[in-house]
């Protein structure tokens, strides 16, 4: 599964997003799941993820019963924001309140494919931002590919 693109979508009324066809025939339910868990992002974004991808990542980082009080604030903040997603038979799904109001989502939304989750960013914001994307993509580039180096171990 590979996540690829950038869409612009409407909130309808009921607060539903339609997830593009592209993306959802990229899902593999035996593999990455049936619907979507809405999470916090950590640049302030929700990010969607398949649910059992989502699983298997919050599994791999192993339990915290009794954990590092960091670790436990951080999984209070983080799954109690979380919220599971089913897709409609229209490909939608609902969003909650307190989850749109948090990331300033309303109307207009973009949806970026992002690897392995999707991202939703309000249109506005993204629009706005698009300048800077634009003028930082050099340097971004070079330093995803320092990390890249340091993490495997060679060069790239």
């Amino acid at each position: 599964m590979l996540f690829l693109g950038e869409y612009e979508h409407n909130l309808d009324k009921k607060q539903r997003l339609a997830i593009p066809s592209e993306l959802r025939e990229v899902l593999d339910p035996s593999t990455n799941g049936d619907h979507f868990v809405a999470v916090p992002g950590a640049d302030d974004s929700l990010t969607l993820w398949p649910n059992l991808t989502f699983e298997k990542l919050a599994m791999d980082h192993g339990g915290s019963l009794i954990g590092d009080e960091v670790l436990r604030r951080f999984e209070r903040a983080f799954y109690s924001q979380a919220h599971h997603c089913d897709v409609d038979s229209a490909g939608r799904i609902r969003i909650p309140e307190r989850l749109l109001s948090r990331f300033g989502l309303a109307g207009s939304i973009v949806i970026l494919g992002v690897r392995d989750h999707l991202e939703l960013i309000a249109s506005a914001t993204w629009k706005a931002q698009e300048q800077e994307r634009i003028s930082s993509t050099g340097e971004l580039w070079r330093q995803a590919n320092q990390l890249m180096n340091s993490r495997s171990g060679g060069a790239r």
